[in-house]
């Protein structure tokens, strides 16, 4: 007799960070194919996970083998998601089962939420008693309909009681009901607005993109103002009319207030939203609706990039230059660029839209990759606004004050000429330092090296990277000096308070993370600016992009010097694209604006390529400084943070790394050193940085590198490619 045939064997991927599938046994009876959403035993509890297509590694015996439990009601994974999910894992040296998760952990894993109705009973008791309200269900429920319960009772003007009472009478029998869309349908013949001669050629070319159904990106680069989102709705539109989906990926949620309402006006309707601020429900609902294609747009954070499109036509990403759609935590990724893969596993054109465009876009513009397509002046009868500096070495503010006598007398020009202006500072809360005026201690963070920053309308103290907070003390915790702490610089708090001492009759509203919490909060400052109940806006970087506010034509940065300190390689860059955007909300309709850089350096590039325009010129000086040394984009940069609660382990295990690097032409390792943040979170922080040729395949040096140091279990190496942030 011949023995036992071998047992059907199928590759689950896990939602943990395992590094690939685990074998389970398919029992009689069930069909999986990749990309099926099963459940599993995994030790003592069931888990979900997703049939991949690579077989495991096949060494568990038949005899050992767990077999899958159940096949769930879940939409399958398709073929082009899991193909993504393996190359991002792969680029960024991540665990795939990590990837997959991002992708599946808002499915409803299991059938969803089932609609409730009521309909008249076929063969309905003849001797039951009917009331005037129940006569009146009965006819709102005549020829087969079938309704809900709030429905019902408001359709026939009667309370719940009456319809329970007529199905414990026979009368009424339950239904389930097919679920009504969550989104609407966008009216694709409404007219759009009427676009310029630079705004139809770009438009034409986005959707003779979106047309050929294939893979490219192009870049539209257009100065502030000059109409990208109308320009790129068309090709949405477009997307829409080939019965596709389309994708709109903004780097802050806090950015869709106004994106939102442009769209309803386009469309007539409301797209499906993908942020944190979901609640469960709605995210697993809307997973669903863009699983079965009853989202037919997008717009999301960069997580959004993960959800299950069917048949995903197009891709935008809005303000590509932002670092927040840099991943720092779990899986690190970017998701421009991740973007810009799932296009090509999808066969649809992506855009990639800025006013201020990454070097890295440039330069693949520039090779040739990607197409460019540039609006060179504001949309209708506005131009652009004129940008001057203010030297605060020879026009310094009053002692104590931080508003120079410049900005103050233009702020009270914009007012009374009945126009709105902004002040601009990207550092949230009242001061960024506290120290003591006897002994000059300085308030710390326990748990990162960083000062803890003074919110003074809440009166605590806070640390901006792991949330400790401590109520102001009223004496010094070294010396128990009373009275003696002071805050050392402004934050955007402390420039509030100036403003309201200097503009006593301005009506102002303060937009930053600490006071606009929630998109709602967004739409109702949007509301306030834009109708003209507001006078001077004072705020963060979430005013610096993306908002249209007509009546403002007077916008002054409080400290244009503040990012340029620091190693950061982009520091320069980042610091124009930030300022040329906040520079951008002036004079956005008919009336010119103007802006106002405070600055110590007047002279620096920065501000020369401001004030003149020539971000271009800026871009070449800065390409040109960064290619002879393999710099990025002329190069590729891997980050090594090496990290523990026990600082003598990180440091001999840094120490270790940095010992068995690879050596080799076109590679250079910089480090181990400690991170500018060497304290974060309670744990100790080493870094080291590969920078390599751009022909070096880095993932696989660093693999091969690390796969060569027993580290301890109490330290952990998290690897980012492509690093945005140094700290």
């Amino acid at each position: 007799m011949g023995g036992a045939l071998p047992k059907r064997r199928a590759a689950v991927l896990l939602p943990y960070p395992f590094y690939g599938a685990f074998d389970y046994a398919v029992p009689p009876g069930i069909d999986v194919t990749p990309g099926d959403v099963v459940s599993v035993p995994l030790g003592r509890r069931t888990e979900w996970g997703v049939v991949w297509d690579a077989a495991g590694d096949g060494q568990v015996a038949d005899a050992r083998l767990k077999p899958i439990s159940a096949v769930l009601a879940v939409p399958r994974m398709a073929d082009n998601l899991r193909r993504f999910v393996d190359w991002v894992a792969a680029y960024t040296m991540s665990p795939p089962g990590e990837v997959m998760a991002m992708a599946m952990r808002a499915a409803p894993h299991g059938e969803g939420p089932i609609a409730h109705g009521w309909r008249i009973v076929p063969d309905a008791p003849v001797d039951v008693r009917v009331t005037k309200e129940r006569a009146r269900v009965l006819a709102v429920l005549a020829d087969g309909a079938m309704l809900s319960g709030p429905d019902l009772a408001r359709a026939a003007e009667v309370g719940s009681a009456v319809i329970r009472g007529m199905a414990r009478a026979g009368l009424l029998e339950p239904v389930a009901l097919a679920q009504r869309p969550l989104f609407g349908m966008p009216d694709l013949v409404r007219a759009g607005p009427v676009l310029g001669a630079e705004q139809e050629i770009a438009a034409r070319a986005l959707c003779d993109a979106v047309k050929s159904r294939t893979f490219s990106v192009s870049l539209l680069d257009g100065v502030t103002g000059s109409g990208k989102t109308e320009v790129y709705l068309e090709a949405v539109a477009e997307a829409l009319r080939s019965g596709r989906q389309a994708l709109v990926l903004l780097p802050e949620i806090a950015l869709s207030a106004q994106w939102l309402e442009r769209f309803q006006q386009r469309f007539g309707t409301m797209p499906a939203q993908w942020h944190s601020d979901l609640s469960p429900g709605l995210r697993k609902r809307t997973w669903r609706a863009v699983a079965d294609g009853s989202a037919p747009v997008v717009v999301g954070a960069r997580s959004a990039l993960f959800l299950p499109f069917p048949d995903l036509g197009l891709i935008i990403v809005d303000e590509e230059h932002e670092t927040a759609f840099k991943q720092e935590d779990g899986v690190i990724y970017h998701a421009r660029d991740m973007a810009v893969v799932r296009a090509r596993f999808e066969s649809a054109p992506i855009a990639l839209v800025s006013a201020t465009p990454s070097l890295e876009t440039v330069a693949n513009v520039e090779a040739g990759r990607y197409h460019e397509l540039t609006l060179t002046a504001r949309h209708g009868a506005a131009s652009m606004p004129d940008i001057a500096t203010v030297d605060l070495r020879e026009a310094p503010p009053e002692r104590g004050k931080f508003l120079s006598p410049q900005l103050i007398a233009a702020v009270n020009e914009t007012i009374a000429a009945g126009d709105q202006a902004m002040l601009f500072l990207n550092r949230r809360g009242y001061a960024p330092l506290t120290l003591c005026r006897s002994c000059g201690h300085r308030m710390q963070c326990p748990q990162c090296t960083a000062w803890l920053v003074e919110h003074r309308h809440a009166r605590r103290l806070q640390c901006h990277h792991c949330g400790h907070q401590i109520p102001t003390p009223e004496t010094c915790p070294e010396c128990g000096a009373a009275h003696a702490l002071t805050a050392i610089g402004p934050g955007v708090e402390r420039i509030t308070e100036e403003a309201r001492e200097v503009f006593p009759e301005a009506r102002i509203q303060v937009m930053s993370s600490d006071t606009i919490e929630h998109p709602s909060q967004t739409t109702d400052a949007v509301r306030a600016i834009t109708e003209r109940d507001v006078d001077l806006v004072i705020g963060t970087q979430i005013i610096a992009k993306g908002w249209h506010f007509p009546h403002l034509t007077l916008v002054g940065v409080v400290d244009a010097d503040l990012g340029l300190g620091g190693g950061d390689l982009r520091a320069a860059e980042h610091t124009v694209q930030l300022l040329h955007q906040v520079a951008g909300r002036a004079g956005r309709a008919e009336k010119p604006g103007r802006v106002l850089l405070q600055t110590f350096s007047p002279e620096h590039p920065v501000m020369q390529a401001l004030v003149s325009g020539n971000l271009a010129g800026f871009r070449a000086a800065e390409a040109a400084a960064r290619r002879p040394g393999n710099w990025p984009p002329y190069g590729r940069l891997v980050a090594l943070i090496v990290s523990g609660e026990d600082a003598h382990a990180v440091d001999k295990a840094a120490r270790d790394i940095g010992l068995a690097a690879p050596r080799m032409d076109g590679v250079v390792v910089l480090g181990p050193a400690p991170a500018p943040l060497a304290l974060l979170r309670g744990r100790h922080r080493r870094r080291l940085l590969l920078k390599a040729r751009k022909d070096v395949a880095v993932q696989k040096l660093v693999h091969a590198w690390l796969a060569g140091v027993q580290l301890p279990s109490r330290v952990r190496v998290d690897v980012d490619i492509d690093p945005v942030s140094f700290m």
